[in-house]
């Protein structure tokens, strides 16, 4: 394509055109499904780069699409073809300031990465379930964390933004200054510009009492049951995760579980450990096959979860729930459990309520969640193609609808219709802000037009 000629030079050279050797690795995201060929890929070191590159793609008549990890990858399918897709994986500037109990994390930067600095200093972010997702995309679209009951979504803990708009412009939004910016990025998405910094709150957590009951998943209808009666009454300090999971065989993977069929809970609560262990003793009671609670530094709950840490082709969808009673217990099991015939990886059904169920006091795009709980299935192709997986998901969330809320959890919820993410006037706040900070439209917005 002549147009994207301009942009080669960019960055000091790591922009990948079509037919570029380097152009096929640069363009692949972290979950491997989406197979997306945009008219570039720019990879910017720092802000000054990202201004560059944005104004050579609007000289060229291209658009822009910001992308980290790509772990959310499937809502720009098939709408990058006049776009420049812009990596931000090589801004990795990250500090952590023990006295403010803060960080700021450039676009780069992954959980991971934080969690291990701010557990040096006895803090811990609240990070996603895996430390290989970014920090910025992850904190724009809400972000779930191991905390969140107690202190709700981690967008809502950011302090201030740094991003640079449709023109070039570089801005720096806190609640002084360009404070609609700040508030479209607590969990607004994106689409008012490239974030190429945020600044946000690390809790006081040096450690938790944290672990993973498992059991046959001939026993899912009494795990789930009990456990979905549990929550009605857990405090807040405690967030907890129930999945049915067809554990594949791998080397990685805890003894016991590798290729066997289960269901699991897992939890954090925070406090010490007898706190703990009297919060989670009704789970135990249920006489686990695999029990590994025990009070653990909080760099380590990153790990706790058995996600796939390498470029994976996943299809994910999530409906949030207002409860979890006998019947959906029944009819979750019928859909992924034992004589299902569902080929899914796992059904997860994480917790929410307590603080997640309350307005953020700081405000934001997302400032709660209007759910008990988030129900997600999540599927590899093995064999049997993407539709099936497709299908075997769809299932699950459908066997859900006489509980299933209105909203939407967007960063998992990759076919929801987009309004479903906000409320009403946030959604339409948020289109103005968008709007005022790109008037030409040449930012890709992060779900499909048309919601």
């Amino acid at each position: 394509m002549p147009e994207t000629e301009a942009l080669r030079g960019l960055a000091g050279g790591a922009v990948h055109l079509p037919g570029d050797a380097l152009y096929d690795e640069a363009r692949m995201p972290w979950n491997l499904q989406v197979d997306e060929h945009p008219a570039a890929v720019a990879y910017p070191a720092d802000p000054q780069e990202v201004a560059l590159i944005i104004k050579a793609a609007a000289a060229s008549g291209l658009r822009v699409a910001p992308q980290g990890t790509g772990h959310g990858a499937p809502p720009l399918a098939g709408r990058l073809g006049d776009a420049v897709l812009l990596r931000t994986s090589a801004m990795t500037g990250l500090r952590v300031d023990a006295s403010s109990r803060t960080a700021r994390a450039d676009a780069g930067v992954l959980w991971g990465d934080v969690v291990a600095r701010a557990g040096r200093v006895e803090l811990a972010g609240m990070h996603m379930s895996s430390p290989g997702v970014g920090v910025v995309g992850s904190s724009l679209g809400g972000g779930v964390s191991w905390y969140a009951r107690q202190h709700g979504l981690q967008c809502s803990a950011i302090t201030a933004v740094e991003l640079v708009l449709a023109d070039g412009t570089f801005v720096r939004a806190t609640e002084d200054q360009d404070a609609d910016l700040l508030w479209a990025a607590r969990g607004g998405h994106g689409g008012f510009g490239v974030v190429t910094s945020l600044e946000f709150d690390l809790l006081p957590v040096p450690t938790a009492y944290a672990g993973m009951l498992a059991w046959d998943w001939r026993h899912a209808r009494r795990v789930l049951t009990a456990w979905g009666e549990w929550t009605e009454d857990a405090p807040e300090s405690v967030t907890s995760v129930a999945r049915i999971f067809q554990v594949p065989e791998a080397e990685w993977l805890p003894a016991g579980l590798s290729g066997r069929k289960m269901v699991m809970i897992d939890a954090v609560a925070l406090g010490d450990a007898e706190a703990g262990a009297r919060a989670i003793a009704p789970l135990r009671a249920l006489r686990p096959e695999l029990d590994t609670f025990a009070q653990m530094p909080a760099a380590d709950i990153a790990h706790l979860q058995l996600d796939p840490q390498e470029p994976t082709a996943v299809y994910a969808n999530s409906v949030l729930v207002h409860g979890f009673p006998a019947d959906a217990v029944d009819a979750l099991v019928a859909a992924a459990g034992p004589g299902s015939g569902s080929n899914l990886l796992f059904v997860e059904l994480r917790q929410l309520g307590g603080a997640l169920a309350r307005p953020a006091p700081r405000g934001g795009a997302l400032d709660h969640l209007d759910g008990s709980f988030l129900v997600l299935g999540v599927g590899l192709d093995v064999g049997t193609g993407w539709s099936a997986v497709r299908e075997d998901a769809m299932r699950v969330l459908d066997s859900l609808a006489p509980w299933t809320s209105r909203a939407s959890y967007l960063s998992m919820a990759y076919e929801a219709a987009a309004r479903r993410g906000w409320s009403p006037a946030s959604y339409d706040r948020l289109l103005r802000i968008r709007r005022a900070a790109d008037p030409t439209g040449l930012f890709v917005g992060p779900q499909r037009s048309g919601d």
